[in-house]
């Protein structure tokens, strides 16, 4: 969410925003959480486990406790629920791929200004290896395991009988549909190296029988099989107008009669392109990481 700036006080509050992701993004380079883990610390012991000096690490500590980041009473300090789950790495639920991520952004979004001077991404020279694809999705899934669900139970899909989830990366959003739907069957198109990490969430999911996968370049290759269903969600905005129009135009040929193609995405919703906010921001992220990524506006425009 982006606050409008009239003032100067205004604009330094803005400004200086970066302290607190900092903060944060300093325990977990430290893997703080992890170490805490279930246990109370005096600031000695944990900086002495640390390896870091007690001066620096009470500072940092103070402040994760006025974030809610760690409970403090006297001179010891425990985890919060959070920071001893998704921010520890020895715990079930720990969010590894997503945390990893959002450490990278960091260093990322400190270029902004060679991406906005040359219009292209980030080492957009170098491609993409299967490490770092593997990262990426399991951060898709970390990012959406809570909110598919969500999702899943809002969308009814009647008489659906298969569903396509186009793109779908780590199959998170197919698996929601088909733990909603009983007699679904769901098949999640992406990278072999996406594909690696799908199967490895359907696992121990109930529904894994139920879920296929195709590997399969959507941007350049025709869809194999048709679909009751085609769930496209957060990739429209990777592609160009004209890449996405391409692909509509497979999936058009891949849906059975009266099929559903259904959309999730960031949309820019008012008449000069700037709200949601968080739409507008995400562009810059498709400026970043993507070569052809634009606000989805624009898409909707040019596609009537």
């Amino acid at each position: 969410m982006i606050n409008r700036i009239s003032t100067f006080n205004e604009f330094r509050d803005a400004i200086s925003a970066y302290r607190l992701p900092r903060v944060l993004l300093a325990a977990l380079e430290m893997d703080l959480f992890t170490v805490v883990g279930d246990r109370t610390w005096s600031l000695t012991a944990l900086a002495k486990k640390l390896k870091v000096s007690e001066r620096g690490l009470g500072i940092l500590c103070r402040n994760l406790a006025a974030a809610g980041m760690l409970y403090k009473k006297g001179s010891v300090y425990r985890n919060s629920k959070l920071g001893a789950t998704a921010l520890n790495a020895k715990h079930p639920t720990y969010r590894g791929g997503y945390l990893h991520l959002i450490r990278s952004h960091w260093t990322d979004w400190i270029r902004l200004a060679e991406s906005i001077q040359s219009g292209l991404p980030l080492d957009h020279d170098v491609p993409d290896g299967p490490d770092h694809r593997r990262q990426f999705t399991w951060a898709m899934h970390h990012r959406t395991m809570e909110i598919a669900p969500e999702i899943a139970g809002h969308l009814h899909l009647g008489d659906a009988k298969n569903l396509l989830d186009l793109g779908g990366g780590p199959g998170t959003y197919a698996l929601a549909f088909l733990a909603k739907n009983p007699r679904l069957r769901a098949t999640v198109c992406d990278r072999v190296a996406a594909l690696e990490v799908a199967k490895e969430i359907a696992s121990t999911h109930k529904a894994k029988e139920r879920l296929s996968y195709l590997p399969l370049d959507f941007s350049q290759e025709p869809i194999p099989g048709t679909y009751d269903v085609v769930w496209y969600s957060n990739v429209l905005h990777i592609y160009s107008p004209k890449a996405n129009q391409a692909i509509f135009g497979r999936v058009r040929a891949a849906l059975k009669p009266g099929g559903r193609f259904i959309i999730q995405d960031a949309f820019l919703h008012d008449r000069e392109g700037l709200y949601p906010t968080e739409a507008s921001l995400f562009a810059l992220s498709m400026l970043l990481f993507t070569e052809q990524g634009i606000p989805i506006r624009s898409l909707r425009r040019r596609s009537g």
